[in-house]
């Protein structure tokens, strides 16, 4: 495992996705445990994608108080209903919601009316602020999905309805939840950047090699909308987790 800083963001290095895997969710369990410490009860949003597997499995196998934890999710498909089979809503309630015993989940309903949804979740991180952002970066270099089309580092809302890039969209048929570019939707509900920088954590979570790119620009490139990730660069309490190939282009002497 190699350990470096860029910018105020901490950055581990690990052999394999599995390592990687592990090593997040044991310290994202250990961030957990102190802030029950802090307050009674905590909330965390989490993302959906192919790169949170290890991840979220190993999370699910910690031993924590998941009734004091609070869940949500940072993204969705407009026009797929909850329980749809390729909706974030339900890849997260396979991966973890429906394992562990949250306190409660929030799941975005795609098929809902997209103004009145916006204005449910809204209410709801209104009321309950995140303490935790789990997370990745996509080939663009999208966080949740802000691409960089969308994205608005001065975002003045929580949630937002957002028509998605081709790379962003071309990227759930390299992750295999699509077959074709043309069965993706085109547009999805984000959480937009602030919500996701505002909370006090973030764990960033980013393997393979086809995140190399925007790994390298999101940490060495400039900090602009163009790379949104890049903000994470100015973010005291993020912590990103890479494997040897998602780190492959950066400078290993940096």
């Amino acid at each position: 495992m190699q350990e470096t800083t860029y910018g105020k963001m901490k950055v581990k290095i690990f052999e394999t996705r599995e390592k990687m895997g592990e090593a997040a969710a044991h310290e994202a369990a250990k961030q957990i445990r102190t802030l029950l410490q802090q307050k009674s009860e905590i909330h965390c949003v989490f993302a959906a994608a192919p790169s949170q597997n290890e991840f979220l499995a190993a999370l699910t196998r910690e031993d924590l108080p998941w009734k004091k934890i609070h869940a949500y999710h940072m993204d969705e498909y407009v026009g797929l209903e909850v329980g749809h089979p390729q909706s974030f809503n339900e890849f997260l309630s396979k991966a973890i919601f429906r394992r562990v015993p949250f306190a409660s989940v929030h799941l975005i309903d795609g098929h809902a009316d997209p103004s009145q949804e916006c204005e449910h979740y809204t209410a709801l991180l209104k009321a309950a602020p995140p303490d935790i952002i789990f997370m990745g970066i996509g080939e663009n270099g999208h966080i949740a999905f802000n691409d960089p089309s969308v994205a608005d580092f001065h975002d003045p809302r929580i949630i937002k309805v957002v028509t998605l890039d081709e790379t962003c969209r071309l990227q759930q048929v390299h992750d295999k939840c699509f077959p074709s570019l043309e069965d993706v939707p085109k547009q999805a509900f984000t959480l937009t950047i602030p919500t996701l920088v505002h909370a006090p954590y973030q764990f960033c979570i980013v393997p393979g090699k086809l995140k190399a790119r925007a790994v390298a620009a999101a940490l060495t490139g400039e900090i602009s909308e163009s790379c949104p990730a890049s903000i994470l660069r100015q973010q005291k309490g993020c912590r990103m987790y890479l494997d040897k190939d998602s780190a492959s282009e950066l400078n290993q002497c940096h």
